[in-house]
């Protein structure tokens, strides 16, 4: 049996990963594939993966192209989630903004340095015609908790994580969302570390098809809604509406994807070059 580590967000976009390792579909194929919460984010994923804790990522698309060309050994072997993303812009529930245009020049709270928070806020500014030297300022807070305790105490001012995560909070008056950005491109790809995909390229192949025949299947499974809602502690209609604007990929991200891409995340200045999309993605 081959141990595999996978990281992923505690998140419902993986549950299909949760459901496959409950049914012990990889031990089928003599894979022992362990399953890695990262509640920090690609951020923290990246530095597994760079680290070896980790094998495999279920991770954000801008994140990990960004890490690979700042000297990340990994390559994208395929997209997860094709829709976007739709980050919800987060103030403290008491706070005094009240739109996104009052944050201009505040104090965004992000997960880390390279992380969906960071570079969403990014994209947010670019939006509203913010200044990015002047209008943007970050606390970093580690992870979700870190931003209930930093928006309330007041280190930090706005937290961008994705809104059917961060719903409980809002209808708990904890947070309140103020405004909604969505990625402009596929969410969640799925990278692995170049040297382990040299010598196990098979089971990566193995890995795939399992996950994939699961999400291509994934909003058709009795009582999903029920599932992901008890799971997640999530409302029911919100994992309805959740359901029907996600969808999930079984197929590698397409060349014309990836240029876009590094071309936003260069205008941003968030990247200092591109890559070709070689040097970026593997084809299995």
């Amino acid at each position: 049996m081959k141990k595999i580590n996978i990281g992923g967000v505690p998140e419902h976009f993986n549950l299909a990963w949760y459901l496959t390792l409950k049914n012990g579909e990889y031990k089928n194929k003599g894979i022992n594939l362990r399953w890695h919460d990262y509640p920090g984010g690609t951020g923290d994923m990246c530095k597994a993966l760079r680290n070896k804790d980790i094998d495999i990522a279920v991770i954000l698309t801008e994140g990990i192209i960004k890490d690979i060309i700042e000297g990340n050994k990994s390559k994208i072997v395929q997209t997860f989630v094709q829709s976007p993303l739709v980050w919800g812009i987060h103030v403290s529930h008491d706070s005094a903004y009240k739109t996104i245009n009052d944050l201009k020049g505040s104090k965004a709270a992000i997960s880390r340095y390279g992380s969906g928070s960071h570079l969403m806020a990014y994209i947010n500014a670019k939006n509203n015609n913010w200044n990015l030297e002047k209008d943007l300022q970050f606390e970093v807070i580690k992870d979700l908790d870190g931003a209930i305790k930093g928006l309330t105490n007041g280190t930090a001012d706005y937290f961008m994580w994705e809104k059917f995560t961060t719903k409980p909070l809002v209808d708990n008056e904890i947070f309140r969302r103020i405004g909604n950005c969505p990625t402009p491109w596929p969410c969640f790809v799925i990278a692995v570390r170049e040297e382990f995909l040299e010598s196990n390229e098979e089971d990566v192949k193995s890995i795939l098809n399992i996950v994939n025949n699961t999400t291509s299947e994934f909003k058709e499974i009795p009582s999903i809604d029920r599932t992901i809602a008890n799971r997640y502690e999530q409302n029911i209609e919100d994992v309805k509406d959740w359901l029907q604007i996600t969808e999930w990929s079984q197929t590698i991200i397409d060349k014309q994807t990836i240029l876009d891409i590094q071309n936003q995340l260069l205008n941003l200045k968030i990247i200092a070059k591109t890559l070709d999309y070689s040097e970026l993605v593997y084809e299995l």
